[in-house]
């Protein structure tokens, strides 16, 4: 005997619930506090860091300019101002 057309219903119905309830379940998953700052984090240090450990110098080098310039040039700027 073959299944009715509400049994038919009822099973898709189930299959949507069941995608719909994993859905909710993963974007619970993707918005959890800590789950964010894990990500957010593996993303800053896959920035700084190679995936054998090695400090990405392409990366590093500028910022460690940019820094050491900007305190260079403060420093000018109070002294030229004093």
């Amino acid at each position: 005997m073959g299944k009715s057309e509400t049994d038919e219903l009822v099973d898709e119905i189930d299959v949507i619930r069941a995608r719909l309830a994993d859905t909710v379940d993963e974007l619970v998953d993707r918005t959890n506090p800590k789950n964010v700052a894990r990500r957010s984090l593996a993303n800053v240090r896959a920035k700084f860091v190679d995936e054998t450990g090695s400090v990405r110098l392409e990366t590093v080098v500028p910022i460690v300019v940019g820094v050491t310039g900007f305190v260079v040039l403060a420093v000018v700027a109070r002294r030229v101002l004093r």
